[in-house]
Parts: structure tokens; sequence; C-alpha cells
């Protein structure tokens, strides 16, 4: 078996020295029967024939199995030896992603049970471990066919086809441990404030004990040069603190992020138990407003147009797992050296490693939910709450500022007629500015909103004289029969004055690659490419009414061959040439550069 390993640090937002990666081989197998818990697999008393490297789902050829039947429960097996140094430490176990559920042994001791195929979970095992080798396992199920289930891009038949994907079951995200004092920072969430020139710093420490004398020592600082610094003390689990930037005392604006000025600022957090350290954890965060006003995007208070590119993150080798850090770096890359600004990331929420080079390099990130495809009581549970793991995992990243839990009435297939599934996509919205009221948030991307803070239409329309004309007045693009399937609003929500954005069009089908398939459209050669790329952004930039659009797509997904790159990233046509279609220069453009 040829051994990829992703060893890159996997919380890149709050990172500790004391961590041990666990991707690599480990030993696996199917339980097609459903016997392991009865037969007790989990004691270590049955041999797994099979071997996986971890973190790719066995259904990706980099797991070193590529199978692609349906398998919805397995298990994995390893060992674990805890360093000496971490003795007098608590041992945190955590899992990028599993889908969907997951239970977890240490010496046949159950640690933790999770649901939520797209989001993170730890376990505290200290007080399973024994000393020397102990031994690690994890049962994973998926419901491979259960279309309530939030699921993404994820087929619920045998071979992919129209606009679904290969299934991912099991482990698809890193695992790895790290060593902790019985006191330590859970979580810390940073919330700028650019017109104050102010940090919130909202701390959450674990083990906190009435009587314990608990302080906080925050140093800021940027590009070396130490800004801020700051010590208080910690009355409570949750504590909340508001720091000046003096970098904005003394020059009226500090220094902004934004995709033209990706300005990062470094955190140094130092906990301190009765005068002695017991955690150190290094972060970072930007400052960064993202608002509406007048119809109109605002970033850092200024009018700011998005050109977005739709995002699957699916890789040919690893599925939903891309192959290693550089390959995600470099996806942020090539779409900023096309002259996008943003992403929208479809149908999946990703690994946060791509939020950190978003964030580093400068791109803005629409954040989505993986969606289901059919409504239930039961989905409604299951998605409230992944929904809820993703906002609060990504919540500092400065590059993610707009949050979108639905998409084409994914999940909510009736929402026209339907008061629950209505009242479920006005939930989320609330439910979403409930616990970020600092990004916006779109309700149903595409069509069908209910209340939402921009208004997004999808339109594979190829023609560029009717696409003209279809988007020259506000008028005609919300309500024009002939622009869309479904209406823009539903449920009684009518337009107020929200930002229109076009957040699906183009998906030109054009075969640069052994890869066979579809596209929206097609072209023949590179022209005829160029010349139709042009014929449906055009409109686009030249539209009185929009602020933004989002060109379907990045890549070439299995079946669809609708990409500006081919599945392995190679451009269709020169990079340059797409650069000068996107960022091609109008009053509009001129105003969104940030200076």
């Amino acid at each position: 078996m040829t051994e990829v390993r992703r060893m890159d640090y996997p919380r890149p937002q709050f990172v500790r020295k004391d961590w041990i990666n666990l991707n690599g081989e480990w030993e696996f197998d199917y339980d097609d029967e459903n016997v392991g818990i009865p037969e007790k697999w989990h004691s270590g008393n049955k041999e797994l024939s099979k071997r996986i490297q971890v973190p790719f789902a066995f259904q990706s050829q980099l797991s070193g199995i590529g199978d692609n039947d349906f398998h919805d429960r397995v298990w994995y097996r390893r060992s674990l030896t805890i360093p000496a140094n971490w003795d007098n430490k608590r041992v945190l176990l955590h899992f990028g992603a599993v889908d969907y559920s997951a239970t977890v042994w240490v010496n046949n001791e159950m640690v933790v049970q999770h649901e939520g195929g797209h989001t993170p979970f730890h376990a505290d095992i200290t007080n399973a471990l024994i000393p020397g080798e102990n031994t690690l396992v994890i049962m994973a199920e998926d419901y491979s066919t259960d279309i309530t289930l939030p699921r993404g891009k994820q087929y619920w038949l045998p071979k992919s086809a129209r606009i679904f994907y290969t299934r991912t079951t099991g482990i698809w995200q890193t695992v790895w441990m790290e060593a902790v004092d019985s006191t330590f920072l859970k979580k810390v969430d940073f919330t700028s404030d650019i017109d104050k020139g102010e940090i919130e710093i909202r701390s959450f420490v674990q083990g906190f004990r009435k009587g314990d004398e608990l302080s906080l020592q925050v140093a800021i600082s940027f590009k070396g040069d130490l800004i801020s610094s700051d010590s208080y003390g910690l009355k409570e689990s949750e504590e909340c603190r508001s720091v000046v930037l003096q970098d904005y005392l003394n020059f009226q604006r500090g220094h902004l992020w934004s995709p033209e000025t990706p300005n990062l600022y470094d955190v140094k957090l130092t906990l301190l138990k009765n005068g002695v350290a017991v955690d150190e954890v290094d972060s970072y965060f930007g400052m960064r407003k993202i608002c509406t006003e007048n119809g109109k995007v605002m970033l850092n208070n200024k009018e700011y147009y998005m050109r977005l590119v739709l995002d699957q993150g699916y890789f040919p080798d690893g599925n939903l797992t891309p192959p290693s850090d550089d390959a995600i770096k470099r996806d942020v890359e090539l779409m900023k050296e096309m002259g996008f600004n943003g992403a929208r990331k479809h149908q999946k929420i990703e690994d946060p490693r791509f939020m950190y080079w978003c964030d580093q390099l400068g791109l803005l990130v629409w954040g989505e939910a993986a969606n289901a495809y059919q409504y239930s009581k039961e989905y409604v549970r299951r998605f409230t709450k992944e929904w809820q793991e993703a906002i609060d995992r990504d919540y500092n990243h400065p590059c993610i500022v707009a949050w979108v839990p639905l998409n084409e009435s994914w999940g909510v297939p009736n929402i026209k007629n339907s008061y629950y599934q209505q009242q479920h996509a006005l939930s989320m919205y609330h439910l979403t500015k409930s616990l970020d009221s600092s990004r916006l948030v779109i309700s149903n991307d595409g069509w069908e909103h209910m209340t939402t803070d921009l208004a997004t239409i999808h339109d594979y329309e190829p023609d560029q004289n009717v696409l003209t004309e279809r988007y020259s007045s506000v008028e005609n693009a919300l309500y024009s029969t002939k622009s869309h399937c479904k209406s823009v609003f539903v449920g009684g929500t009518e337009y107020e004055q929200q930002p229109i954005l076009v957040t699906e069009f183009g998906g030109i089908g054009y075969k640069k690659s052994e890869w066979e398939g579809w596209g929206y459209s097609g072209a023949e050669n590179d022209e005829d490419f160029t010349e139709k790329l042009n014929a449906v952004v055009e409109p686009m930039i030249q539209s009185p009414c929009l602020q933004g659009f989002c060109y379907t797509q990045l890549t070439d997904v299995e079946q669809e061959i609708n990409g500006l790159l081919t599945y392995d990233r190679i451009p269709k046509i020169p990079l340059e040439q797409i650069k000068e279609i996107i960022t091609r220069k109008t009053l509009k453009n001129e105003r969104s550069i940030i200076r």
C-alpha cells in the first residue's frame, strides 16, 4: 500500500505544541452483517482483515482500498503509546470528521459517541489509558440510502450520476491527540469591531473550579511587533474582554483584513492558575467587517463586488479529503490567480486547513452546510445540531463572510407550500444569527428564500442577450417569469432591498482530459470556451442591479466536466485569460478595490 499521510496541524487557529498526529495505516474491516457489537469487536478479539490509510475514506483510492460498494458499518483499530512527558497531563483524542456517526473505545472502554458526518468531536481519554501500549477502536456507521440524512453531494445510489458524487463513509479528516492540564482553554472566540478598533475576546475554560486563582494573558502582535497586551482575572468559566488595538489609535484604521490585504494579527494566549502557566495557545484573527447597506454588499465599510467561484472540494484520489495541505493551498492560489476574490464552498463543511489558507492568502468564503435531500423531523434534529457545531468550529476565520444553511430547497423540497418547511428555513436563519451576528446569512441559496440578508439566484442560461436583459433591472431579476423555475421568495416573504447576486451560473461543459461528462452548456475548443465564458460573465459585471456572482465551477468533478480546471487542476485555458474575463474593469470593479 502506498502511504500518503496528512501530517499538517489540523486546528490551525488554536495551536498547542504537545500533539501527535494519528494519521497513517490502521487496521480496518467491514461489518455488513452488523455483528461487531454483539461479538464485541471493540474488545480486540476480532482480527480486522484490511488495512486503510487514515484519514481517507475506504471509497477513495488514497485509502488503499478504493471500494465504491455499500458498507455502512465499518471498524478501525490501532495502537497508541502516550509519551512519557504526558504522564501528568490530560490526554484529548480528536477527530476532524467521521461520516456519519462514530463510537470510540480505548482499551475496551467507550469514551465518546458522536453523530454528524462533517464536524469535529473529541474525548478526554486519560482515565481509560494504561501504561505502555493502548488500543484505540472506532466503529463508524453511515446511512447511505437515507435521503433525510445531511449528506451534501454524496449519492444514495450505487454509481455517481447527475450532480451527485461518490459517498464518504467513516473517518475522512485527521485523527490526533494533544496533552493539556486539568484546567485549560476549551476555546476562545474573537469578534472584531473595526469601527471601535477593538477585538472582543471570549474565553471558555475547561476544568474551572471556584476558588482557583485563574488569569489570562493576551499578547497581540502584527508582523512581529507587539500591538496590545492584557492580563485579567477569570471569575467564571466563560469570560469576555474587549482589547483596544493600539495601531488603530495611532493610525486610525489599523490593519484591515480583505482579499486584497489579508492582514492577520497573531495572538499568544497564556492561562495561569495560582500564578503558574498551565496552558499556552497560539492563534490569530483578522479585523474585518461584512454588512449590507442600501442594497450593496459592504466590506470594511466600502462597497464590495463579490466575484466568487463554486468549489465542491472533491479530489480525484481522495474524494472529500484533500491529498495534502499543498493541494488545499494550491486550490486557493488558483482561485486568486483566476481573478476571483471568494469561493462558495458548496455542500461541504470544509477541512479547517482550507479556511486557514483563505485567511492567510486572502479569499472570501461562504460557509455552506452539507444538506439532506428530503425533510423529516429527524432530519431537523440532526441538521440543527451539526450546523451549530460547524458555526462554532469556524467562527474565528475572517475569510468566512456568509453562512448558507440551505441550498436550492434541499431538505425542504416543499417549502413553497409547507408551513413546517418554511418555518425550518426561517428558524435556521435566526439560529445562525443568534450564534453569529457578525456575518451575512443566506436563507436558501438560489431561490425560495424566507428571511435572508442576500437575495441570491441560480441561473444557467447560456445566452448573453437573454442574461443582459434579465439582469437589466431589479424587477426583471426577481420577477421575470422567464428567469426562474421557482420564485425567489416564498411564505409571504418579500424583497426588502437586499443585495442581489447570481450565485450559480455558467457551468460550461468542456472536455479537456480523459474524463467524460456533462455541463449546463457546451464548448468545442479553447476559443469557443473563452467566448462562452465571456458571454455569461459579461452580463453579470455589466448588470446595474447585481452586487456579485458565483461561477459554476472551479474544477470538473467525477461525471461533471463544467469546471474552469480539469479534475486534476489543469486550467482549460490560460489562467490570465480567465482573470481578464472575471476582473474586467467597470465602475463597479473600480469601486470594489479596497485601498
